[in-house]
């Protein structure tokens, strides 16, 4: 079973994909992935959002007790949905808890920044583990511009630098770095202890994490960063075209797919007379 200290300890790279379903989470479990992250990127793939930024805590407190049901050895990680985090840190600490205490988590990811140190080392001191993210955090796609590359001058690759050091230092036991330059993310990995985990930051880190939609094919469009493994979405098509046409030529449903209960034959009789 995987723990938040034996990330620590791996010598392979750790794997980590979202799910945001209990038939998803268990194939992912079962295909011996480290880590699921229960992402709030279902806004985008699960909710029919355009950002991740309408998803509420009730979205990840239901999803992920579903995903946790569904795990027997991965790590559980919930995204904390934006402003759920960052505002007070009594609130914030009590809204980490409650993934854990309610919908089974092992742990939170938040968004960091320099107002998160601080939440992060009291949500740790409290019991709460939590993994940073850094480079492109898609909750501040608003401030940032759009969904572009992070850390590309030596000033903002110092800062998400600092800003990784001051997260490890406040007992952050992993940290995601996504959309970063792949010599900015080796130098990081580089620095730390604390395990580093990169989307769209090349192949020196700890390890990977995707989106499973990406991963598997299912979703219209995917970043450049990522790659498909299969083609779910074309599978599904073929499916769902084929249902169509069995029922319109009238092939679906055949006998094999119904049952005719003997005793009901006097029903027919009475109902006759």
């Amino acid at each position: 079973m995987t723990t938040t200290r034996g990330l620590r300890d791996r010598e392979e790279p750790i794997t980590m994909l979202t799910a945001y379903d209990a038939q998803t989470a268990a194939v992912v479990d079962e295909a011996g992935i480290d880590v699921v992250l229960v992402g709030d990127s279902m806004g985008n793939t699960a909710l029919g959002y355009d950002s991740t930024l309408p998803v509420t805590m009730a979205d990840v407190r239901s999803r992920t007790a579903a995903v946790a049901r569904a795990v027997e050895d991965a790590l559980v990680v919930a995204d904390m949905p934006f402003l759920s985090f960052g505002l007070e840190e009594a609130e914030s600490v009590r809204n980490a808890g409650e993934l854990l205490k309610e919908a089974d988590a092992d742990a939170v990811k938040i968004e960091s920044g320099p107002h998160t140190v601080e939440t992060t080392r009291r949500m740790t001191e409290v019991g709460i583990p939590v993994m940073a993210h850094l480079g492109l955090t898609p909750q501040h796609v608003n401030r940032l511009g759009g969904y572009t590359r992070q850390g590309t001058d030596e000033e903002a690759a110092a800062e998400i630098l600092d800003l990784a050091r001051a997260h490890e230092e406040a007992g952050a036991f992993a940290l995601v770095l996504e959309h970063v330059p792949s010599n900015l993310a080796a130098a990081v990995t580089e620095a730390l202890e604390t395990p580093t985990i990169g989307i769209g930051a090349g192949s020196d880190c700890d390890g990977q994490v995707l989106v499973v939609d990406d991963v598997i094919g299912l979703g219209e469009w995917s970043p450049p960063f990522s790659r498909q493994f299969g083609d779910v979405r074309g599978e599904m098509e073929r499916a769902i075209e084929g249902y169509r046409d069995a029922v319109e030529s009238g092939e679906f449903p055949a006998d094999e797919h119904a049952h005719v209960e003997e005793d009901l034959e006097d029903v027919y009789r009475t109902n006759d007379e």
